[in-house]
């Protein structure tokens, strides 16, 4: 994580922008008046808001935290997009 003055921001953004959008660097801006505010690449962000929808009920949470658990220790079951398709009933 990187940090900057509200100053030296401004006299860089563009490459501050170009750090956080090509290298996932979160940027916070200090400032003199006021609290921090921090930069971070949109799809990264929406990533987050998304991640803490999903985790917001606790019993989806145990459900996802209990499927990762399972990848993690090599007990999922591997499938294709095609299966997946027919399962669901979106196959053409």
């Amino acid at each position: 994580m990187l940090q900057t003055t509200y100053t030296d921001a401004r006299a860089n953004l563009a490459s501050l922008c170009d750090e956080v959008t090509e290298n996932q660097e979160i940027v916070v801006i200090r400032r003199r008046k006021g609290k921090s505010v921090a930069m971070i690449d949109a799809a990264e962000l929406q990533s987050l808001v998304e991640s803490a929808h999903l985790m917001r009920s606790p019993k989806n949470a145990e459900r996802l935290l209990a499927a990762l658990d399972r990848a993690l220790k090599g007990q999922g079951e591997a499938s294709d997009i095609n299966r997946l398709k027919t399962e669901t009933g979106l196959a053409e």
